[in-house]
C-alpha cells in the first residue's frame, strides 16, 4: 500500500499514465524541479519499483515539503518496524513519531536518509513531516517490517 495526501493530479503521487495516454509535463520550473528531487527520494528509499507482495514492505509516501505528511500505519502490537525518512530540497523539516517515547527530530533536506526503529503497541503509531518555514523540495517515507 502506497499512501499519499497530495490531490494535485499532476503531483508527485499521481498514477501513472497507461500506453497511448499522453503524459503532461511540468508546467514550470518548481515543478520539474519537484519531479526530480522526487524521483531522487523515491530512488534512495527504493520506493519507485516496491512491491505490495514484499513481505516487508508496510507502506511509502512522496509528498511535497510544503504539504508535509502524516501517516497513522496499522501495525501489528509487538512487531518492530523500520521507519526511513529522505527530505530532498532545501531547508528543514520537522518530523514527530508519536510512540511511547515521543521522538521529534530536525532533519535537513539534503538527501541523507534519516532511519528509526519503531515498536507497534496498543496505541497507533502517528508520524509527522512538516516543512519548516522557508523548506521547499520533495518528502519521502517508507515503512517496513524489520527482519526477525
Amino acid at each position: 500500500m502506497v499512501t499519499g495526501c497530495t490531490s494535485d493530479p499532476g503531483g508527485p503521487s499521481a498514477p501513472a499514465s497507461s500506453p497511448g495516454q499522453q503524459q503532461k509535463s511540468p508546467s514550470n520550473a518548481s515543478d520539474l524541479t519537484d519531479q526530480k528531487l522526487g524521483e531522487q527520494v523515491e530512488k534512495t528509499l527504493g520506493t519507485a519499483e516496491v512491491s505490495d507482495s514484499d513481505p516487508l514492505f508496510v507502506e511509502a509516501g512522496l509528498e511535497r515539503v510544503g504539504d508535509g505528511f502524516h501517516s497513522v500505519p496499522e501495525l501489528a502490537r509487538g512487531h518492530s518496524c523500520k521507519l526511513s525518512v529522505v527530505c530532498a530540497g532545501k531547508g528543514k523539516i520537522s518530523l514527530s513519531i508519536a510512540v511511547k517515547n515521543p521522538v521529534r527530530r530536525t532533519l535537513d533536506c539534503d538527501g541523507v536518509t534519516f532511519r528509526w526503529r519503531l515498536m507497534a503497541s496498543a496505541a497507533p503509531i502517528k508520524i509527522d513531516g512538516d516543512g519548516m518555514p522557508g523548506a521547499t523540495g520533495m518528502v519521502g517515507w517508507r515503512l517496513d517490517k524489520a527482519d526477525k
